[in-house]
């Protein structure tokens, strides 16, 4: 699977140039608990099928911008790819067990799967020769990893108007392959050995996005659609696409989180070994948690548990934009886990709080008229 035929394939210059609303999907890492958002997307995908009477209409001709950390990075590059969600879910069953083979014995004190025949897989589905920047990849691309040489997250998306995938430039973005760039995103440690990208003749480390404060990307995708340095080579009337709530919809896609909760603990038990065991995976919970609450206060969240939306305006927001306030909109974003739904429109918010309470079972019914107006109505 290199992509769909060229004359199905939707133009991401056409894409970028032409006006009107943006949509913009993330999707979480969460390991094998990937499939859970492919079950949501792939109901997404068939309500935008009824609607636009296509059997053959994917993610990609609706999405403008798709971003994935980690797993949600293998599933991101191939909605950006124009593949089904059957397609994706398909390499995850049937590619399962051959990506998952395990180190030598001699190697399990370092990862406990050797990375070869993952990234055999990988190439197999994306192309060992599709870059960054191949014309196969249909809409805007961000992937999540860490650098582990420089100590740094990357966030490294296909967008040609960003300063560092200038052709030619010494190490441009848009020449590594895309099969390498998600391979780096999904090597979390432990499990799989870093990935090395050659940068102009400087190796580089890479592992899995998921421990940097971006394993949910949709904040970090929100500010690399809109403010003008991540479109620093595009006119300057052209920097960043238009926010607001009739000019951008985000959908975000969670895999699921429980916290670590241990009532049985004693103090005396936090010992070194108990905090180097530990420490990391709270961080990254407090991370995560930090990202999705910086979403919901930023936008207009109709429907998440009541815990997730305490300190949220969801519903105020929406009857102030209803009765014409002329305060500057942002946003539109719904955030799905297996656990939640929601959507948001980013709006300044008003001075009262109100929360909304909306099980997940409702999630076909309200979304359908709220996040998918039908593809034409956006296209």
């Amino acid at each position: 699977m290199t992509g769909r035929t060229l004359q199905r394939r939707v133009n991401l210059t056409d894409r970028l140039a032409r006006s009107g609303p943006r949509k913009l999907l993330a999707i979480d890492g969460g390991g094998i608990r990937g499939v859970l958002s492919l079950m949501v997307l792939a109901k997404i995908e068939s309500m935008l099928i009824e609607e636009s009477k296509r059997p053959d209409y994917r993610l990609a001709d609706y999405f403008d911008y798709v971003a994935g950390t980690s797993t949600g990075g293998i599933i991101a590059a191939g909605i950006a790819m124009g593949m089904s969600v059957e397609e994706i879910l398909a390499f995850y069953v049937n590619n399962g067990a051959k990506m998952f083979d395990k180190a030598s014995i001699f190697r399990r004190l370092q990862t406990k799967f050797e990375s070869e025949p993952l990234a055999l897989q990988l190439q197999s589905v994306f192309g060992k020769a599709t870059t960054l920047g191949a014309p196969e990849i249909e809409s805007l691309l961000l992937l999540i990893m860490r650098n582990a040489t420089t100590d740094s997250p990357w966030p490294i998306s296909n967008n040609p108007f960003a300063k560092y995938n200038e052709v030619g430039r010494p190490g441009w973005n848009l020449q590594f392959p895309l099969w390498q760039l998600v391979r780096a995103s999904t090597a979390a440690p432990t499990y799989f050995p870093p990935e090395v990208i050659d940068c102009d003749g400087k190796p580089f480390i890479f592992v899995d996005g998921g421990v940097t404060m971006y394993n949910n990307p949709a904040f970090q995708m929100f500010l690399m659609a809109t403010v003008d340095r991540f479109w620093i080579k595009a006119a300057p009337e052209k920097r960043g696409w238009k926010t607001g709530v009739d000019e951008m919809l985000i959908v975000s896609v969670g895999t699921g989180t429980s916290a670590g909760e241990n009532d049985s603990l004693k103090p005396d038990e936090m010992n070194l070994l108990f905090n180097a065991t530990t420490i990391p995976s709270a961080l990254m919970y407090a991370a995560l948690n930090e990202q999705d609450f910086l979403c919901r206060v930023f936008g207009d969240c109709v429907a998440a548990t009541p815990a997730t939306m305490r300190n949220s305006r969801p519903r105020a927001s929406r009857r102030w934009a209803a009765a014409g306030s002329s305060r500057p909109a942002s946003k539109s974003l719904i955030r799905l886990t297996p656990s939640r739904t929601c959507r948001r429109s980013e709006k300044p918010l008003p001075s009262k709080r109100s929360t909304a309470r909306t099980s997940t079972s409702e999630f076909s019914n309200r979304n359908k008229s709220i996040a998918l107006e039908s593809p034409s109505d956006w296209q």
